[in-house]
């Protein structure tokens, strides 16, 4: 018996797909629901952390200052620099005629006065000199009174016609000549005995022999074979103190301004010298002027060569007020300084220093007494850049 084929096909894909439980499905959709909500948070958390590390980075960046007032400098301010005492008179005695020490009469530390007698020197050749010279003048004397009488004898002859005129003008020539040769001699003369006088070494003022540096038998003067002074002598009733003082208080140098002195010599005193003169010229390799002070020395206690601080009291330059050294910003359009306004921002002043006291500077213009100043600022501080103010601030 023979079967008849079905006349609708046969659904083979619909037969082999199993049927899909409703309670799979809706875990799936929950599960994809799930994923779908981790990754947005995970985006967003990502996001938040993104934008607390930008907030955190920009709150880094903001630098942190310490902030400062610029103090009232004192009225009267205090410069001290160093000074070197000088003798009022100062002589290095050279032996002027050539000879050996025969004798020598003071010694250092030894008080002198005017004129006198320091040392001898024997000069032979010297004295032989002066024999020849005298010698030489005698006899110019001689031919000079000669030379007289005979241009006499021939103006009497030329009276009558004995001689002609050009021989008597020859001998009155003559003995004019010879009188000229008398002054020369005479000079030749004058000269050795005034050398000879300085063959007696003398002190040529008031003072202290301070150096002796010869001994008896020395050879001395121009033939030595080389040149030292015999004495030194220093009148120190009066120094002198030399002080090289900056630029930016030259101005302040005036005759009348007093300063105090004190010594290594003598702690706990105190000298008192006078300005005297200025070299009115700044020196180009120190940038200072040298000032000189007259200081009294009446009872010897300070001495020529020694070293001294000078006090001096000065009046305050500028609009006195003083800011730490730190504060500065050296920098190639000129001196400038860190403040902050009052939105703490800030702002760069150009500034003029008056004087640089050491771990603080006196401004002289571009600051004002309620400012707030940024002391040790970073290199890198710009203007209108904001800043935060660390705590204890003054």
């Amino acid at each position: 018996m023979h079967e008849t084929p079905s006349s609708e096909p046969l659904d083979l894909a619909a037969a082999a797909a199993p049927e899909i439980p409703p309670g799979l499905r809706t875990g799936g959709l929950g599960a994809l629901v799930l994923a779908a909500v981790i990754v947005v948070g995970g985006l967003a958390l990502r996001a938040w952390h993104a934008r607390e590390a930008q907030g955190w980075a920009a709150e880094q960046a903001i630098v942190t200052v310490k902030v400062v007032h610029p103090s009232q400098a004192a009225a009267g301010r205090e410069l001290v620099l160093p000074g070197t005492l000088a003798a009022w008179d100062s002589a290095r005695i050279f032996a002027r005629v050539p000879g050996y020490i025969r004798a020598w009469y003071r010694d250092i530390g030894a008080p002198v006065r005017a004129g006198e007698a320091l040392g001898a020197i024997d000069a032979p050749e010297l004295d032989q000199q002066i024999i020849q010279a005298r010698a030489a003048l005698a006899r110019a004397e001689a031919e000079a009174r000669l030379a007289g009488t005979t241009a006499a004898r021939w103006t009497d002859l030329l009276k009558s016609a004995s001689v002609s005129q050009q021989e008597a003008d020859e001998k009155t020539a003559g003995a004019l000549t010879r009188r000229a040769a008398v002054r020369e001699a005479q000079a030749a003369l004058g000269r050795l005995l005034a050398m000879k006088a300085y063959s007696v070494v003398r002190a040529p003022f008031t003072g202290v022999v301070t150096a002796r540096s010869t001994d008896i038998g020395d050879l001395v003067g121009p033939g030595a074979a080389s040149q030292h002074p015999m004495f030194e002598v220093a009148d120190e009733q009066r120094l002198r103190v030399y002080v090289n003082v900056p630029q930016q208080d030259a101005g302040l140098m005036r005759p009348g301004v007093t300063a105090r002195l004190s010594v290594p010599d003598w702690p706990g005193r105190v000298f008192t010298a006078s300005l005297a003169a200025t070299s009115a010229a700044i020196n180009a390799q120190s940038g200072a002027l040298q000032v000189q002070l007259v200081l009294p020395n009446p009872d010897h206690a300070l001495r020529s060569g020694g070293y001294a601080q000078v006090h001096f009291t000065l009046p305050s330059s500028g609009n006195g007020l003083t800011i730490p050294a730190s504060a500065l910003l050296l920098r190639g359009d000129g001196t400038r300084v860190a403040t902050l306004d009052r939105d703490g921002k800030v702002h760069l002043a150009t500034v003029t220093i008056g004087r640089d006291l050491g771990n603080v500077v006196e401004i002289a213009s571009g600051l004002t007494r309620d400012a707030s100043v940024v002391d040790n600022p970073p290199d890198s501080i710009a203007e209108g850049q904001r800043v935060r103010i660390s705590h204890g601030a003054s």
